[in-house]
């Protein structure tokens, strides 16, 4: 049985379908459906069952035995200020399922975040000379990169960290404030408006990726784990070619036939933490083996309204 934390999430419910694509149903569902519109994101798939984040703590000893545990749960709100939460969410809880993973003698894949890198003046490649965590969700995922990938840890199962870029894509409409700003756009397009963007977005340059092939990443490297390819490595997830949130809403525009986009104010609380770049070194990506192309941003989109809009 393969265990999938943040399987209601935007991306765990993905890699759930990508799962169930390739016929796998065998799999623990986890997740904190507090917020109940994330259901949602369960509709139409299967699972043989469902434990909440909290009930799975409670039943560590009486679980069945595992293949593989995918763990995708986590804080994502990449502006909270609550460190001691975001701590015990991202990285406590983390240790607790690699401990798990570790008895059950199984790959453990967990998601870590292109946050790690701050601002990216130091590049984007996986290595601490380019790490520069300064916020509590960024602080979370690089501690647990430091727990897992110490060199001082000797694995004793297959470990993969996957710094995910900017992600986008559908099932993510429940995050928000936090969803991508192609669903922002999609959202203003729903109602009849033009696509809002930020003052300066011509100059906010990210590295986009469609959800579609995060999930196929992770599979990737799951494969690779039950196949002993893989020992232990963290690895970003991105195209490594960025994009101007500018050029997002263009296309935005271009597929929905929508008005041009009309800027909006850069918000207050976002200033001085809004990364202005991120472009993913994906040299140890292609390294291990992955030669799939990624999406391009014109390929994603249209396949994400597609969706949509269904």
């Amino acid at each position: 049985m393969i265990l999938l934390t943040g399987a209601a999430g935007f991306i765990g419910s993905n890699i759930l379908a990508a799962l169930n694509a390739r016929g796998q149903t065998d799999i623990l569902a986890v997740d904190d459906l507090t917020e109940g519109v994330k259901c949602a994101n369960l509709a139409g798939k299967s699972f043989a069952d469902y434990l909440d984040g909290d009930e799975l703590l409670a039943s560590l000893d009486s679980l069945p035995p595992l293949t593989a545990i995918l763990h995708q749960g986590a804080c994502v709100d990449t502006t909270a200020r609550d460190g001691r939460a975001v701590m015990r969410l991202n990285y406590t809880y983390s240790k607790r399922l690699l401990a798990l993973a570790e008895a059950h003698r199984c790959p453990f894949l967990y998601a870590s975040s292109a946050a790690v890198y701050g601002d990216g003046r130091h590049g984007f490649r996986e290595e601490p000379a380019c790490e520069d965590a300064r916020t509590p969700y960024a602080f979370s995922k690089w501690a647990f990169d430091q727990h897992v990938h110490s060199a001082q840890r000797v694995p004793t199962v297959p470990v993969v960290g996957l710094r995910y870029f900017n992600v986008y894509g559908p099932g993510e409409g429940h995050k928000g404030r936090m969803a991508s700003v192609a669903w922002h756009c999609f959202q203003a397009v729903k109602r009849g408006e033009a696509p809002q963007l930020f003052a300066g977005s011509d100059g906010f340059l990210r590295d986009f990726i469609a959800v579609s092939d995060v999930a196929d990443v992770n599979l990737f490297f799951l494969d690779a784990g039950l196949a002993g390819r893989v020992q232990r490595t963290v690895v970003n997830v991105g195209t490594g070619a960025p994009r101007s949130f500018a050029d997002m809403g263009r296309i935005v525009s271009a597929v929905t036939g929508s008005p041009p986009p009309v800027t909006i104010p850069f918000p207050d609380d976002l200033r001085g933490q809004y990364q202005a770049y991120t472009c993913a070194d994906t040299t140890r990506l292609r390294s291990a083996g992955w030669t799939k192309p990624m999406m391009t941003l014109e390929e994603g989109i249209a396949a994400y309204w597609k969706t949509l809009s269904a």
